[in-house]
């Protein structure tokens, strides 16, 4: 039986840095297709990029085979390499300081130890279709978020 591939295509987006900001998920799975996406109104461009992964693997009800692509280093030198030192060390740096975005990073290495994940950088904003459509959904996100707060009166 041949093993069960998802490839996922994540991005974040904020508009300012802090600012709003939004998160996009594109799961391929054979033919079928899932698109995700949310936002926060005050957050980083690198929370987001967590969320994007975090709940894209969320939605995975099985475990599986799973190539994630993100444009970001952030995520993957993060959760590849990085991130072996910061448990060692008690969630903290190789200077000492608290590890930004802590409570994401656990989260996201508890669901990928769930799954057999392949990571994989691609360059952001280069004509990559599913990077593009990852950014969009992000986009999408922001807007949300941008629309709730020009809706909600002061």
């Amino acid at each position: 039986m041949a093993e069960r591939v998802v490839r996922i295509y994540t991005d974040g987006a904020c508009k300012g840095n802090p600012g709003p900001g939004g998160w996009g998920a594109l799961l391929v799975f054979g033919e079928r297709e899932k698109e995700l996406f949310g936002g926060e109104a005050h957050t980083t461009n690198n929370r987001m990029e967590l969320t994007a992964v975090i709940r894209a693997l969320e939605s995975l009800t099985r475990a599986c085979l799973a190539e994630v692509h993100t444009d970001s280093q952030y995520v993957k030198n993060g959760i590849e390499t990085w991130i072996h030192a910061w448990k060692r060390n008690g969630w903290k740096t190789a200077d000492k300081k608290p590890v930004k975005n802590a409570e994401l990073w656990r989260e996201l290495d508890e669901l990928a130890a769930r799954h057999d994940i392949r990571w994989h950088w691609v360059k952001g904003h280069n004509g990559h279709p599913e990077n593009e459509r990852a950014d969009a959904l992000a986009n999408r996100g922001v807007e949300v978020v941008l629309r709730v707060e020009r809706a909600t009166p002061s």
